[in-house]
Order: C-alpha cells, then sequence, then structure tokens
C-alpha cells in the first residue's frame, strides 16, 4: 500500500488540512480484502479513479460499492471497507469545520453518512469523474482535484473565531477543556456547543473523545509494537480503561479483537491521517 501526502496549496489552507494518493494492488490470488475502518475526526471527499471500494456497516455486513466520489460526513460509527484487487484514489481531508464553510449545510445532517458528491456538486464533480478514469498518474490527478478545490474558495463561509476554536481542539488531541474553546469563540459554552453540532456534526466532548480515540487507533495501525498502556499515555488518556471504552464505543470491540482484525488484513487505512 502506497500513500503520498500533500501539503495542500497555500490559498486551501484555512479549510483542507491533507490531500492524499493512494495505490493499492493486491497480490495475485486475492481478489478482495476487507479492513476495519472506525470513526475518525475528518470529513473527507474520495476520489477513486479505477473501481471504487465496498463498504459495510458493521451491523449489518451488507457491502455496498461506492461513488465514484464519496463525500463522508460526521462519523462515529465503525464501517468495515472490501478493496477490490487494486485501490487508486485521492482522499482530501477537510480541516473540522471546512465542509460546512464549503457547502453551507449543517453537518449534523450529514451524521454517520456517505454520500455521492455529484448530489451536491453536480456537472462539476461528473468533469471530474471523467477526468480521474483510469488516470495513470496520480499526482496528476491531485493536481486536478487541488483545482477543483481552489475553485471553491470564492463561495466559502467566513471564518470565524469559533473555527479557530475547533483548530485548537484538534491541535491538542481533544485535551483542552471546553470552556477555553468557548472563550476563544467568544461565545457562551452553549452557544459553542450548538454552533460545534452545526459545523463539525456533534457537540465538542463527543469530538474531542474522537480525536483521542483516532490517534490511538492510528497508532496501533502505525505501530504495532507499542503496548496498548504506551498507546493510550500518547492519545492522552486519564488510563487504559477510558480508552477501552472508546475502543468499544466507536469500534465495536475492544482493543485486542482489533489489534487481531488488523492482523488478518495487510492494509492499514487510518495511519498515515496525520
Amino acid at each position: 500500500m502506497k500513500v503520498q501526502t500533500y501539503i495542500p496549496n497555500p490559498a486551501l489552507l484555512e479549510y483542507v488540512l491533507n490531500i492524499f494518493t493512494v495505490d493499492v494492488t493486491l497480490p495475485d490470488g486475492i481478489a478482495d480484502v476487507v479492513t476495519p475502518f472506525p470513526p475518525f475526526p475528518f470529513q473527507s471527499l474520495m476520489f477513486y479513479c479505477n473501481d471504487p471500494v465496498s463498504m459495510a456497516r458493521v451491523s449489518d455486513g451488507n457491502f455496498e460499492s461506492q461513488p465514484l466520489v464519496l463525500l463522508t460526513g460526521p462519523q462515529v460509527s465503525r464501517v468495515n471497507i472490501k478493496v477490490h484487487q487494486k485501490l487508486r484514489s485521492i482522499r482530501v481531508d477537510f480541516l473540522p469545520g471546512g465542509i460546512y464553510r464549503l457547502l453551507g449545510i449543517p453537518m449534523h445532517e450529514l451524521l454517520d453518512g456517505g454520500y455521492d458528491a455529484i448530489d451536491f456538486f453536480g456537472s462539476e464533480m461528473r468533469s471530474i469523474n471523467e477526468q480521474l478514469r483510469n488516470l495513470d498518474d496520480l499526482e496528476e490527478g491531485k493536481s486536478v482535484v487541488e483545482k477543483f478545490l481552489l475553485s471553491r474558495l470564492v463561495g466559502l463561509k467566513t471564518l470565524l473565531p469559533l473555527d479557530h476554536a475547533i483548530g485548537m481542539l484538534l491541535q491538542h488531541d481533544g485535551t483542552i477543556t471546553m470552556e477555553k474553546l468557548a472563550a476563544l469563540s467568544c461565545l457562551s459554552l452553549k452557544q459553542f456547543e450548538r454552533k460545534c453540532k452545526e459545523r463539525i456534526g456533534m457537540n465538542p466532548k463527543m469530538f474531542a473523545r474522537i480525536l483521542k480515540f483516532s490517534k490511538a487507533y492510528s497508532l496501533r495501525e502505525a505501530y504495532p509494537q507499542l503496548s496498548w498502556i504506551e498507546i493510550a499515555y500518547q492519545a492522552g488518556y486519564y488510563d487504559q480503561m477510558h480508552m477501552i471504552r472508546d475502543f468499544k464505543a466507536f469500534a465495536g470491540v475492544n482493543p485486542s479483537v482489533i489489534e487481531q482484525q488488523l492482523h488478518a488484513t495487510p492494509l492499514r487505512m487510518q495511519k498515515d491521517t496525520r
């Protein structure tokens, strides 16, 4: 699995976090591979340059092929991803509040969902699909996507102190008090919580939990030699039991089961997130 991370064009840095290219070819004789994908903190656009992945909720196990450009809303539930033989894609992760500023849609309306980006961007996204389809050079595809993102700067909603405060929560991996963030937002605590639901789809305490969980999960993917105690400490948990609680809530199983599931797949879908 080859992942290349790009720092976006400087003009995009107020709403785009990272742009990734992903290139996976499964070994001969292996038709597909399933890997867990628990919630992570960012809303994203996934552009598939060949065939899209299939996705299944853990609750029903029914895999469905995804659209060629997938828009993900705020996630609180785990899914399983099935990669078929070859995956070539470009992923854009947005800063917290970035998709809201781009679309003007309250993020709680997109909670825990994946959507066909054509429904939001229309003919413009169809044109990008055609340009990316079976593209040989993923870096060229990255440039196509970046050009699209630059074209959307004109319509962005205004950056507010609230956006900076949520960015601070991201920078501190969820380990900053809500009272301090509300003050940075120039809002009361109740106003801050309500605006967070609009901008990131959930209350800030839930987002802080997902930030810490996501750091722990990506550490397990990237550094399997670390003990769970070390991971809990590095992710900012008070103790290992709090981390186990979040694994059960967001991954559906305790950490030792996730470890077994990762042993069964060669793919690591979140280790390069940050």
